[in-house]
């Protein structure tokens, strides 16, 4: 057993392990640590490990105890190992103790951490605009935009704009007129404004159309998409 095995509260190691710290047979330090678990000196658990690596290894059962019986076992046994069993303790915690970041490492790492706050930051409020336009269009109960009705009336989104606009429903910039805004037909939300190429930002609208300008423009279109 080359690792030490890792309980909820504490590390322990198998008699397998002692044995070959001591030189001495396996089942001479099974036995030492049965008679002292019968005085109540040391506690154990069993745990199954294999005789060796490749062929013909087969399963044995090991006891397992913790580091403070562990030095009791050696104690009763072999005395003059102790110091030897002090190395391999210090041997095999140290591998399972993690590696600490070296100064410049942790200090990347800090920059990293900061760095990568700042994107989500910098995310946070650019999106910010996006989700405040789409929880309002969510607050319109039944409202969708133009294209998206006009798959569900089939009729081609620009043909769509475009009898509207002829119907004088819709502006030339594809908002409707206030008549139809006041008949609760449509609704205008306000986007994320465009930027041009010179840096100018334009405000941006978007035409909604409510549950009741559906079914007024299904009327009005029905007989158009029939045909």
């Amino acid at each position: 057993m080359n690792e030490l095995t890792l309980n909820s509260n504490a590390s322990t190691m198998s008699s397998r392990e002692i044995a070959e710290l001591l030189e001495v047979r396996h089942d001479n330090v099974k036995l030492s640590i049965e008679r002292l678990t019968e005085k109540q000196i040391v506690s154990f658990t069993s745990a199954t490990e294999t005789s060796h690596e490749g062929a013909g290894a087969r399963p044995m059962i090991v006891y397992m105890v913790n580091k403070r019986d562990s030095y009791v076992v050696v104690a009763q046994m072999q005395p003059k190992f102790t110091a030897r069993l002090v190395d391999r303790w210090q041997e095999l915690e140290a591998k399972q103790a993690p590696a600490l970041p070296n100064y410049q490492e942790a200090l990347r790492q800090l920059a990293d951490s900061l760095d990568k706050n700042a994107q989500l930051e910098n995310k946070i409020t650019e999106d910010a605009p996006k989700v405040e336009f789409a929880m309002a269009v969510r607050r319109m109960d039944g409202a969708c935009k133009v294209g998206d009705f006009a798959k569900v009336i089939g009729i081609g989104r620009n043909l769509l704009f475009a009898k509207l606009r002829l119907d004088q429903i819709l502006m030339a910039d594809n908002m409707p007129y206030q008549k139809y805004v006041d008949s609760g037909y449509f609704v205008v939300i306000e986007q994320i404004p465009y930027v041009d190429h010179a840096g100018k930002a334009h405000p941006a609208f978007t035409t909604m159309i409510t549950g009741k300008g559906q079914v007024f423009l299904e009327r009005k279109y029905r007989q158009e998409v029939v045909l």
